[in-house]
């Protein structure tokens, strides 16, 4: 006999007006505010708030004002220094407002702008945030052969402090994504990076029995 479980029903019905009422009322929220979603989005569920205004002033946007806005109606949470989206139904919705092929881009663009950030002001905790966003953009958004080397160089940097604070697997994880900027004729051209990010690499493969 057909047994049902009304609560799972309940939740599906649920979710299915969630998704409806998210999609409703991004069509009504102001451009300048969804703009900044789009943005906060690539960050995940939160951020920082002082992330967030970093941002703002090295890609000349606003963000901070819009996404007060998106506070005041009920889009987002604002708390303990960061903002968060209210539902992971939000944060992917403002995501999906990016076309696929030019998330990337915006991945790059982001990472990049934190990375000369955090480089010039010594920041590590920036610079781990900023490579990490650097490396969801992945190598297809790299624009140039002189942009590839500045960001195999960031995730040297990064995979050093990963291995500083002893998470030996994000080091790795640094390291090939820096081996995967490098380009055609990278040991003729960037022999010293190259040697390095491959022989850490290689270490930390052994430290972790991969």
């Amino acid at each position: 006999r057909w047994v049902w479980e009304a609560d799972k029903i309940l939740d599906m019905k649920i979710l299915e007006n969630v998704a409806t009422f998210i999609t409703n009322s991004f069509d009504r929220l102001p451009f300048e505010v969804v703009s900044a979603l789009v943005i906060l989005s690539c960050f995940g569920a939160s951020a920082d708030i002082s992330l967030i205004e970093v941002l703002e002033k090295e890609i000349e946007q606003p963000l901070i004002a819009p996404l007060d806005d998106a506070v005041a109606h009920s889009v987002l949470g604002k708390r303990n220094g960061k903002l968060y989206f209210m539902h992971d139904k939000l944060q992917e919705a403002a995501y999906s407002k990016m076309r696929p092929e030019e998330r990337c881009l915006h991945h790059n663009r982001y990472g990049l702008a934190l990375g000369f950030v955090a480089v010039r002001e010594r920041d590590d905790r920036l610079l781990l945030t900023a490579v990490t966003q650097i490396n969801h953009g992945g190598p297809q958004a790299v624009i140039d052969d002189e942009q590839a080397v500045v960001v195999a160089n960031l995730n040297l940097d990064a995979g050093k402090k990963a291995m500083s604070m002893s998470d030996f697997f994000s080091a790795h994880r640094y390291f090939n994504h820096g081996i995967s900027y490098l380009r055609s004729g990278n040991w003729n051209k960037q022999y010293d990076v190259s040697l390095e990010l491959f022989n850490l690499a290689a270490a930390r493969a052994l430290m972790n029995a991969e």
